[in-house]
């Protein structure tokens, strides 16, 4: 008897086998429903074979095969599968991931059947004069006569349900189903809308694109803000759509808005699906469908998007490529512009990275030859670059995080009616330690890096060697007392500010104040009609959104970005002021940038701002090499969270022996730690970490496989919960 191995949605990184009984024939990517434990659930057919490692009289069952076909697309199963085995997760997680909650759940992978009313042969020959006494009915009855009434247009024509439920009873109507008709946009694809004229540098990267588009390539759109990246999207969708291929466009959570949305609508006759986390089960799982069957021209979608199934994909583009929440943070931790790429090499179609401020991993990858870059350079009208200032703190007064300079500046651009934004790094994350009067930094002695202060400990520990030291009671270089840690949290910046500006009111949009449903938009809608005129952001303020009235940004915490232990941090800092600094003062209005800093004279700084964002890249490429960082080499993180901060770094501890003492080891990898995570407590729990890090990262994921084998045999591993992390984005 033939046996099924199938994936479970458990934590455990293994498929079960169950038989398939006779009557039953199921292939790879459909799905089941088996016994598991003491219920049933939905699992995946992973592969059919005739052989198990269990006696087969003690195999179960399978209890049904609800799907003919499999759910997923050739590629995306392949995608998956691949997916699973490099960031080292359980398959059933993966593949389940992969579908919409209602597929989950077992319900029909196809449209649901259209139903409709008809009059029987004996409701279409009887006297209609008969059903006198029931006015509803005889209507209802006429109606029918006349043709077949869809349920869902029952309330439209004025018929009772009631009725024609009575009319059944007799005999003289009836329901029936039939599938769908599939729409086909292609038999009426045009292109509406106004058409901007493309530039030479536009027209350039849409004619180089089009001339691959019947292979795999990968493509950078670097363009400055503003520079009309989305009218050369739009330009490669309409050839790719005129060919009756469709196109997937994936942006970032926030960059999701109504506008970006209008401009794909606005632009085709051709259907737009939506894909992102406000959907309801229902309506995903319809735009689900409408993309597997070819009905979907366009898909726009958040990162798990890049998983939907598509009939005819053509292209892939991937808005803001640099932006972290294409990393998933919880779970699976997959980056789904990566697995973009993998996509569109396995559907030998050409993917589009677009960004004003590239990840350094892409600008690595164009110099490696595997991407092929494409710059626009031309601002779209007469926009003015902002005028930046850089305030040095040191020895300031400094009140609620603000340089009195600063303070002034607000007071004059809020009275000239205008709205202000500051910007902070992410709250808590990894402060330096550094002296107020002359800017001296806590810095390791044995290698060059920053120490970060951990609050709860009272100490100093370097993240890169592991060295740790008391925090020192006065600065050593100039005998101040006044030594601090970088940064300030939104909310203390919020409550901070109120005695400054009382009558101004006050906006604070950041992972808290957004989380509920729609809480973002009405936030963002309360900016532009004015009501708030101070906005307090993270980065995710930054992105995409138009602000008119906004003239003076300001940068708060450079420092906490420049000194940080996180090595990307300053990767980011560059990306969110480049980002900025495009923002401040658009529509005619002459924007100002101010940065706050104790060294105005960093390197790093320097360049960013009297060269730009490309030379900042390449030096911060360059550094990394030196310091042999990604993407010059890879890396894994192990976290461990524990109760009582005892067994997390216990259980790592006993992990660091066993790959140290494990054959596949070779002398170039090299591990941190434990060490406590930069973040260190979390919803409660107390989080450390070990960072493998090793020049090949088939290597890498050699020693990751052989070492995952054996870490459940450690006496700690049941007692910790602990995640791995391939290519982490965050230290």
């Amino acid at each position: 008897m033939p046996v099924a191995h199938v994936a479970l949605p458990v934590p455990l990184p293994r498929t079960f086998d169950y038989l398939l009984p006779g009557s039953m024939s199921a292939k790879a990517g459909c799905r089941v429903t088996v016994p598991f434990g003491k219920q049933q659930r939905v699992g995946i057919v992973v592969s059919v074979s005739d052989k198990s490692e269990l006696p087969l009289n003690e195999l179960k069952s399978v209890v049904e095969v609800l799907d003919s076909e499999p759910v997923y697309s050739t590629s995306t199963w392949r995608l998956l599968l691949w997916a699973a085995d490099y960031y080292h997760h359980p398959i059933g997680d993966v593949l389940f991931h992969a579908l919409p909650i209602m597929l989950r759940q077992g319900k029909s992978a196809s449209h649901a059947p259209m139903w409709y009313w008809f009059a029987t042969e004996q409701g279409q020959a009887m006297d209609i004069n008969s059903l006198k006494r029931s006015q509803k009915q005889q209507q209802a009855l006429a109606a029918l006569r006349q043709g077949k009434i869809w349920r869902h247009q029952v309330d439209e024509l004025e018929v009772s349900e009631t009725a024609l439920q009575a009319l059944r009873k007799k005999g003289l109507s009836e329901l029936a189903s039939e599938a769908p008709a599939l729409y086909d946009w292609r038999e009426s694809f045009s292109v509406s809308g106004d058409r901007l004229r493309l530039n030479t540098e536009q027209a350039t990267a849409v004619g180089a694109i089009h001339s691959a588009s019947d292979h795999f390539s990968a493509w950078l759109l670097a363009g400055v803000t503003g520079s009309g990246k989305t009218e050369v999207y739009l330009s490669v969708l309409e050839n790719v759509l005129a060919q009756g291929k469709q196109a997937l466009v994936m942006v970032p959570e926030i960059g999701l808005t109504p506008q970006t949305i209008a401009r794909f609508r606005e632009r085709f006759n051709a259907p737009v699906e939506v894909l992102h986390s406000g959907l309801n089960d229902s309506e995903r799982l319809s735009a689900w469908l409408k993309a597997k069957n070819g009905e979907a021209a366009i898909v726009i979608g958040t990162r798990s998007s890049l998983f939907t199934p598509f009939k005819n994909l053509g292209v892939i583009v991937i808005d803001e490529e640099h932006d972290s929440s294409y990393k998933q943070q919880e779970g699976w931790r997959y980056h789904a512009r990566d697995l973009a790429v993998y996509r569109a090499h396995s559907e030998q179609i050409p993917i589009i990275l677009g960004s004003a401020t590239p990840a350094l991993e892409t600008l690595h990858n164009v110099r490696q030859r595997k991407y092929h870059m494409l710059r626009l350079t031309r601002r779209a009208g007469n926009a003015r670059p902002a005028i930046q200032h850089v305030l040095d703190l040191k020895g300031q007064q400094v009140q609620a995080g603000l340089a009195p300079a600063l303070i002034t500046r607000m007071r004059q651009h809020l009275q000239a009616g205008n709205q202000v934004i500051l910007f902070l790094n992410r709250r808590g994350f990894a402060p330096a330690l550094l002296c107020h009067d002359c800017g001296w930094i806590a810095e390791c002695p044995r290698c060059d890096h920053y120490y970060t202060f951990h609050q709860a400990q009272r100490h100093l520990r370097c993240h890169h060697c592991d060295s740790q030291r008391p925090v020192p009671r006065q600065c050593p270089s100039c005998g101040s007392t006044h030594i601090v840690p970088v940064g300030l949290g939104t909310e203390q910046l919020e409550q901070a500010l109120g005695p400054f500006f009382p009558d101004v009111p006050i906006s604070r949009i950041d992972r808290d104040t957004t989380s509920r449903k729609g809480a973002l938009e009405q936030q963002l809608a309360e900016v532009h009609r004015g009501g708030a005129r101070i906005l307090i952001g993270t980065q995710m303020l930054a992105k995409g959104h138009h602000f008119p009235d906004v003239t003076l940004v300001a940068l708060l915490d450079v420092d906490g970005a420049l000194f940080s232990a996180d090595f990307r941090s300053a990767e980011r800092f560059a990306q969110l002021y480049t980002q900025v600094a495009g923002r401040a003062g658009r529509a005619g209005k002459q924007g100002e940038v101010v940065l706050q800093t104790h060294h105005p004279e960093h390197p790093l700084l320097q360049t960013l701002l009297h060269k730009g964002y490309d030379a900042f890249a390449e030096q911060a490429l360059a550094e990394r090499q030196s310091m042999q960082l990604p993407p010059w080499t890879s890396h894994v993180i192990i976290r461990a969270e524990d109760h009582n901060n005892q067994q997390a770094p216990l259980f790592l501890q006993q992990l660091r022996n066993l790959l140290q003492a494990s054959p596949l080891v070779d002398n170039q990898l090299w591990i941190l730690g434990p060490v406590p995570a930069l973040a260190p407590k979390r919803g409660g729990r107390f989080r450390w970490q070990i960072l493998l890090q090793h020049p090949s990262r088939v290597r890498l994921q050699h020693i990751v496989s052989g070492t995952l084998a054996l870490i459940n045999t450690l006496p700690e591993a049941r007692k910790v919960k602990w995640v791995l992390d391939v290519d982490p984005i965050e230290g």
